[in-house]
């Protein structure tokens, strides 16, 4: 039998003080050096989740209203049974401004936001369409805008501009998506190397002096999505040039649309999208986004090519995402335009792969 003599005593509350400042005191004391209060997330640490999983695609929404107005989106969240995770949404550099407002709207629904930043002024795209000019018509008006030639980006006359962005997105501390001068390889933008008299060689220039101008402000919270367009002819560059490289994007992207401006009766998903897809994946291997989609009902395929396109996505399990493109514009592409397409959407998305959660404690898996 041990006897408690008073110096045993004293040994033994000593030994247990000495254990409490240890497990209890010291981190706390530790923490609070490095940063001032101890907050729950130092307390108890959580380990972050990518977005999205492997194995799984999110689901993201463009509208016209984007987060200006989230109706749109409640319809299509209505139709499809389910919220989306991304939502994208265009600014212009004509006019806009970092508005924080408009990201934590976004965020408060559970949704990543993804800007589509254009460098242009799309005013004169609507006056255009207004003045009911032929497609070929519209196209030349919103791509001749010579005050922002690609040379121009590159050159730094918009740094000003540009860093008041990255210090805005940089100032939100969650992850932010942005689709810079999307479909380069067309011809109907005033980034399109084959327009505005932009040379061969000035869209990755352009690209990577935004991207280095956001990165020496330490906008380390952004994702950056290259998107180019499906393509419809050989006759155009290869797509690898207007590529800037794998340090220099996080997801690869591609838009593709069917619709009666196809020149075929009915192209399946892989119709629309096998050929590009496959040219990007043989100079890029990063996760791939379908930045923008949508069917329209002009032969009463829609629900058909909805319900082709989910059972042809698992084909491609590099492609983490899918944007729906829901806006009645030249042609209703919306899910919402029958109960017949918004059921097959439904269905579709109702199945585990496309069973994803977002929330700003997330970070953008960024490889395969």
């Amino acid at each position: 039998m041990i006897r408690f003599t008073f110096p045993r005593i004293v040994l033994v509350l000593t030994g247990a003080l000495l254990l409490t400042y240890a497990f209890a005191v010291a981190p706390t004391v530790g923490a609070e050096g490095r940063g001032g209060a101890v907050t729950a997330e130092a307390k108890v640490a959580r380990p972050r989740a990518p977005f999205p999983p492997a194995g799984k695609t999110f689901i993201g929404v463009m509208t016209d209203k984007g987060p200006h107005d989230f109706a749109p989106v409640d319809r299509f969240a209505a139709a499809s049974r389910r919220q989306p995770q991304v939502m994208l949404f265009s600014e212009g550099w004509a006019s806009a401004t970092f508005d924080r407002t408009l990201f934590d709207r976004i965020r408060d629904r559970g949704m990543m936001p993804m800007l589509g930043w254009e460098p242009w002024d799309y005013r004169l795209d609507e006056r255009a369409r207004q003045q009911k000019l032929t497609a070929q018509q519209i196209d030349a008006v919103r791509s001749a805008q010579p005050s922002y030639r690609l040379s121009r980006i590159a050159g730094g006359e918009f740094d000003t501009y540009v860093r008041s962005w990255a210090e805005g997105i940089k100032s939100l501390g969650y992850p932010v998506a942005i689709r810079f001068a999307h479909e380069m390889n067309g011809y109907w933008y005033p980034w399109c190397e084959l327009v505005n008299g932009n040379q061969p060689g000035d869209y990755v220039k352009a690209w990577r002096h935004v991207h280095d101008v956001f990165r020496a402000a330490g906008a380390t919270n952004v994702t950056w999505v290259w998107s180019a367009n499906v393509r419809y002819t050989d006759l155009t560059p290869p797509i690898a040039t207007y590529y800037p490289g794998d340090d220099y994007v996080d997801w690869v992207g591609v838009t593709g649309y069917y619709g009666k401006y196809d020149f075929a009766p009915y192209l399946s998903f892989d119709g629309v999208f096998k050929k590009t897809i496959t040219e990007i994946r043989s100079f890029s291997r990063k996760p791939m986004v379908v930045t923008e989609t949508g069917a329209s009902d002009h032969i009463g395929r829609k629900a058909e090519w909805i319900k082709e396109a989910f059972r042809t996505l698992p084909r491609y399990p590099f492609i983490i995402g899918l944007i729906w493109f829901e806006v009645n514009k030249e042609l209703d592409w919306r899910i919402v335009s029958s109960p017949a397409v918004a059921t097959a959407f439904a269905d579709a998305v109702a199945a585990p792969r496309y069973q994803v959660t977002w929330s700003p404690d997330t970070f953008p898996r960024t490889e395969e």
